[in-house]
């Protein structure tokens, strides 16, 4: 009997010994198993899953969407020669001063098959050249087909096969709270992608451009950025990357696009016409304020003032005068200064539209032949 104990007692050694090297060297070999006494071990590991299928709440698939049709923009300027680099003397207190060109970067999104491309005026302005490099590798020498300053939008044209191109959606229902992705090529690193929402819109008198409209967004930009993609969870673009809000150069969390919108009208013009024609009807246009409505002798809530009109324009040809306050153009509200600029933009050079003007305690109707506004280039904005 002893002797079967201790045969016994040899044997659970051996087998206990055994367990613990193989649990310790290789623990998948005891999965499932059952040990006396206990319950299966069974370890708790993520599910195998298909690396094709993105993850739940992903954003991939629209970045695999829209990132293709995204494209980086380097550009370059003949050096501008100093007039004194040649005296003996210049070059005595301050060395040989190379003339370097100098090297611009950006982004631009693919927009058209026939290889348009939309960017910001302010990445191509005063180039000499401009190359652009697509996210499959190919390079192309661009040429500018047309440019828009008061909107910093301009249109580019590249020639090459079988072109990625973004799908245009729809920024008027866009709504704050939309996720929404930023595409492009900050610092020259290369395509990167960032996410936020869509922070604010109608975003204008930020001093940017003329025509202000801009969809304001929590998504990464940085410099480099400029010209790329804003796009929705779809893939589909939303607007122009362009401008940030930083006082360091780096991203703060504030970024501008210009609306897909704004975009397409544009892009529509200058492909058509080669260049964007806008209504004028030249006036000075003012916010109503208290005091300036005081000032005027205005009865009016709501509208713009009219502090000026400019001599034998169309506004003083219809019977606009200083102190009239502009509640309608064409039929719709205006409220704001931008918003006057925008409807009066729209509106057909030659073709008569409607105005409703608040005047002392009358309202007046007025009839108005807008004419060709003219071309404005704005001072370079550091973005």
């Amino acid at each position: 009997m002893k002797r079967l104990w201790l045969l016994f007692s040899q044997t659970i050694t051996v087998l206990v010994a055994a367990w613990f090297v193989v649990a310790t060297l290789q623990p998948g070999w005891l999965r499932g198993v059952n040990l006396p006494g206990r319950h299966a071990i069974s370890l708790l590991e993520a599910p195998p899953t298909n690396p094709a299928e993105p993850m739940p709440g992903s954003l991939s698939g629209a970045a695999r969407k829209a990132a293709p049709a995204v494209v980086s923009i380097n550009t370059s300027k003949a050096p501008v020669r100093d007039p004194h680099s040649d005296d003996p003397w210049f070059q005595f207190f301050f060395g040989d001063q190379a003339n370097r060109p100098q090297a611009g970067l950006g982004s631009g999104v693919i927009v058209s098959p026939e290889g348009y491309i939309l960017t910001n005026n302010h990445v191509v302005d005063g180039a000499d050249e401009i190359d652009v490099t697509l996210s499959d590798g190919r390079k192309a020498r661009a040429t500018v087909i047309g440019t828009d300053p008061e909107t910093d939008l301009a249109i580019l044209k590249i020639d090459l096969d079988k072109l990625p191109v973004i799908v245009l959606g729809d920024s008027d229902t866009a709504l704050v709270g939309d996720r929404v992705l930023a595409i492009g090529n900050p610092f020259g690193v290369g395509q990167t992608v960032t996410s936020g929402i869509v922070s604010a819109l109608g975003r204008s008198q930020l001093g940017i451009n003329t025509f202000e409209n801009f969809i304001q967004t929590d998504a990464a930009i940085n410099p480099g950025n400029s010209g790329g993609a804003l796009v929705d969870v779809n893939g589909n673009l939303l607007g122009i990357n362009t401008a940030i809000y930083s006082r360091s150069g780096g991203s703060l969390g504030i970024g501008f696009a210009i609306p897909v919108s704004t975009a397409k009208m544009v892009l529509s013009s200058i492909t058509t016409t080669g260049q964007v024609t806008r209504g004028w009807i030249g006036v000075e246009p003012s916010e109503l304020s208290p005091e300036m409505a005081e000032t005027f002798g205005v009865k009016a809530t709501s509208g713009v003032l009219i502090t000026g009109v400019l001599q034998n324009a169309p506004g003083a040809q219809a019977g606009l005068r200083p102190g009239d306050v502009i509640t309608q153009v064409a039929g719709k509200p205006v409220v704001s200064v931008s918003g006057l600029l925008s409807a009066v933009a729209a509106l057909t050079p030659g073709e008569t539209a409607g105005l409703r003007v608040q005047r002392g305690d009358q309202e007046v109707a007025l009839e108005v032949t807008p004419g060709v506004r003219p071309k404005q280039r704005r001072a370079p904005v550091q973005r």
